[in-house]
């Protein structure tokens, strides 16, 4: 019986190893007649797609050596960006004045459904920026919560995820960078990573998009209080041959430089301001979902332009980008297993009720 019982086992696990095997050799032979053939464009969005990813940057390697994946990251980046905000340029209105736009919800709220050549994407569009906070889990534990916890304990309405912070393994319990939440420092990482960008509102509800290069922990206090910094969060700028990340996209009108798409097809969240103070939070899809790869930064750039945006960002994207709007997913992250919901998250950009 032990035999029979052993003979059947090793039956399916020839029959695994052999289906995994064929399942690994297509993938490779489809990877190949796509990065080799004819579209040299297709190659090149493949390459620096998948490099942005987490965990499948290794098979940009399958299909191209360390020099053309350098020689494709080079022809498709971003050329330094390093102006100022200048907060001049955004005049907000009084409260009750502004000029009345057709779509927006008793909270003022508007959501505008973009569909692109490689990305679906939704835009929530918010008249008053005073009602954009940062919601966060502080004080720190190991595990973050799914999108619409942060936005429900934090009495919002709406809300998208936040700044860059520790996903391993998806407990999402630990920010990296810098995080403010009204006022108070709940986060001060200055060395996590290369690159940091301050992404957030000031006390005059301007967006604000500054590199904190240089910045140590007392430097980075006494630059929240001069500058009357309210609610922020951190993302990174920095780009190699494994790893692509960006952070301005517009700033003062002028849209960065870029260098073919500037980046790969990705999931993605942007944050962004038009000239009355109205706030732009875009969040796309991508990595397969519906069939989508998902937006470059030059399709960020493209939108944030066409809706007015004066300054805009890109923070955290990938399988964290999400949405939520009156208790419901309107974006999902693109993760299978969280399909219908988001990664845990320690924060996020949420959107509190309008004052009565």
């Amino acid at each position: 019986m032990l035999k029979k019982v052993l003979k059947i086992v090793g039956r399916v696990l020839l029959v695994v190893l052999v289906t995994v095997v064929i399942l690994a050799g297509t993938v490779y032979i489809m990877l190949q007649k796509c990065c080799n053939g004819p579209s040299e464009a297709a190659r090149n969005l493949f390459v620096t797609t998948i490099l942005e990813t987490g965990q499948m940057k290794f098979l940009a390697s399958w299909v191209c050596s360390d020099e053309e994946i350098q020689a494709i990251v080079n022809s498709n980046s971003m050329e330094a960006f390093d102006k100022e905000v200048d907060t001049d340029k955004i005049v907000i209105p009084p409260s009750g004045t502004q000029t009345e736009e057709e779509g927006f919800d008793e909270n003022g709220i508007k959501i505008v459904e973009i569909s692109g050549r490689t990305f679906f994407a939704k835009l929530m569009i918010i008249k008053d920026p005073s009602q954009v906070k940062v919601g966060t889990t502080y004080p720190w534990t190991e595990y973050g919560e799914n999108l619409d916890v942060i936005v429900s304990n934090s009495g919002a309405v709406a809300g998208v995820n936040g700044g860059l912070y520790q996903s391993s393994g998806n407990k999402g319990g630990r920010p990296l960078g810098y995080v403010v939440s009204n006022g108070e420092v709940q986060y001060n990482g200055p060395y996590d990573c290369v690159g940091m960008y301050l992404i957030g509102l000031n006390k005059d509800n301007i967006l604000i998009i500054k590199s904190m290069e240089g910045m140590t922990q007392d430097s980075f206090k006494a630059y929240v209080q001069s500058e009357g910094i309210r609610d922020a969060v951190a993302f990174q700028e920095e780009s190699s041959d494994s790893n692509n990340h960006f952070v301005p996209l517009i700033i003062n009108g002028e849209a960065r430089q870029l260098n073919g798409m500037g980046s790969g097809a990705n999931p993605r969240t942007a944050i962004g301001q038009r000239a009355d103070g109205a706030i732009l939070l875009l969040v796309t899809d991508g990595r397969g979902a519906s069939g989508h790869l998902g937006a470059t930064a030059a399709d960020l750039i493209g939108i944030m332009q066409e809706y007015g945006a004066v300054n805009a960002a890109n923070i955290d994207g990938g399988s964290s980008s999400t949405m939520v709007y009156n208790g419901a997913y309107e974006m999902t992250s693109v993760t299978f297993y969280y399909a219908n919901s988001s990664w845990r998250l320690p924060t996020a950009f949420v959107v509190m009720p309008k004052e009565k």
